[in-house]
């Protein structure tokens, strides 16, 4: 079975809390804080395997998990990092955000190893938030949550050239004629109804891939037979063979069949139909008068197209095909795969780690929700449930001009404000007091996770 697309979710390890707790040997009087660090989640990780050529192995809807990291302890211990998973597809793998459509990642070279998402960074335990003022901090930070996220996958096979025709042109005798790949060859039109990849042998040291593309008849742009499903599977070609029936037994017209074609591929993509076509006349074994070809082949080479009159059931003419495609490939350079590595990884750029950039936006419901990738981190690992640690929030938010900046956008006493999964009263700022039994200095509280 050949799968080239599929939607899934990937869900990246939290990272361990980190550890509140203090040394309470017999003889040791002044102990302090001594809790440990939480370990980092895993991440997702994608890896190309030159020994896969389908998606076949992803099951739909199926949640593929990192490992969590383990909690810190007493005596400064450090909780255990989640392993990573590893996530192996063929070469000419996308990645794309299924909800936005982005391209996150295009996995075309082998090898190739990319993070699409990072695991959450473990909580700090007290130790961190010792200073000379506050010498017991009876807070710790808890785990960043593992992010998720609904990824579709996209295979574009990985091929030096493309046969292009409709259907039942010879496409796949051919394929079967210069290479070792065995399609399923027949009668009738849509004998194929997989892409199928064949290796040539130009000459003792050199080969090509060729690739036969089922499915192209008019309007297959706009998803006609067979067509938008597998066009894609030709942008990662450098160069085309068109085939086209000249035997007169379907009746069909050599020009109108190169032309609609044609079409197609610039309706699907304009760098596709800009890629370079070699013409092949096919099934020429089943003419008894070939005079007819001299106009074709007239019409074709005075538009700059080299033609092959070929017959893939007695390799006539097929030698000659062949070595001219491996002579065009030298001429080409190989950067069609024009994207490579990672086009955006989630949860790593530095540039998010500055609390002060956030938004306000109001809600359908009249809340008042503050976006920002570092505040929405600090709010997910703070303990909501130690007042301790939501005092030094409080000062935070306040620092970082959230309060200041909600005031500005119109907010009210009273009104429901929300980060991430955390949601409180607004308070008007003239209104927040100062805490200082719990005695932090500014200096800690301007600390950013890194």
């Amino acid at each position: 079975m050949f799968i080239d697309e599929v939607e899934i979710w990937l869900v990246a390890g939290s990272g361990g809390n980190g550890a509140l707790s203090f040394r309470t040997e017999k003889h040791v009087p002044r102990g302090g804080p001594d809790g440990g660090d939480g370990g980092r989640g895993g991440s997702v990780v994608f890896e190309t395997d030159p020994n896969l050529s389908t998606l076949l192995d992803f099951r739909p809807g199926k949640k593929y998990r990192a490992e969590n990291g383990g909690h810190g302890m007493g005596k400064r211990q450090y909780g255990k990092h989640g392993e990573n998973i590893v996530l192996k597809v063929p070469p000419g793998t996308q990645v794309h955000d299924a909800d936005t459509g982005e391209l996150l990642a295009d996995l075309a070279q082998t090898p190739q190893s990319e993070v699409l998402i990072a695991g959450g960074r473990g909580g700090r335990g007290n130790v961190h938030f010792v200073n000379s003022v506050h010498q017991t901090p009876k807070f710790a930070e808890k785990g960043e949550p593992g992010e998720e996220r609904r990824i579709k996958l996209e295979l574009k096979l990985l091929a030096d050239v493309g046969l292009l025709g409709f259907p039942n042109v010879g496409k796949s005798t051919l394929l079967a004629a210069v290479s070792a790949a065995r399609p399923k060859i027949a009668d009738y039109p849509f004998t194929t109804l997989v892409p199928n990849l064949g290796v040539v042998r130009a000459d003792d040291h050199h080969n090509f891939v060729i690739a036969d593309v089922p499915g192209l008849i008019e309007n297959a742009s706009e998803g006609a037979g067979l067509g938008i499903q597998f066009l894609r599977h030709l942008e990662r070609t450098r160069l085309l063979v068109h085939l086209l029936d000249v035997s007169d037994l379907t009746g069909r017209d050599p020009l109108e069949d190169f032309g609609i074609i044609n079409r197609e591929l610039e309706a699907f993509s304009e760098d596709l139909a800009k890629l370079p076509q070699v013409v092949a006349f096919s099934r020429i074994d089943l003419l008894s008068d070939r005079s007819g070809l001299v106009p074709l082949r007239q019409f074709f080479e005075a538009r700059g197209l080299e033609v092959f009159p070929i017959s893939g059931v007695t390799s006539e003419g097929v030698r000659d095909l062949i070595l001219h495609v491996w002579t065009k490939l030298q001429e080409i350079p190989k950067d069609a795969l024009k994207l490579s590595g990672v086009v955006h990884i989630t949860n790593n750029a530095r540039d998010d780690d500055d609390p002060r950039r956030f938004t306000i936006v109001r809600d359908d419901e009249g809340v008042l929700v503050v976006s920002g990738k570092a505040l929405e981190r600090i709010v997910s690992m703070t303990d909501m449930g130690n007042e301790y640690a939501v005092r030094r929030l409080q000062r935070q938010l306040e620092r970082w001009g959230v309060f200041t900046k909600l005031k500005a956008f119109g907010a009210a006493e009273g009104d429901s404000v929300r980060i991430r999964n955390a949601e409180f009263d607004y308070v008007d700022e003239d209104a927040w007091g100062r805490d200082e039994a719990d005695g932090e200095n500014d200096d800690e509280d301007m600390e950013v996770l890194v």
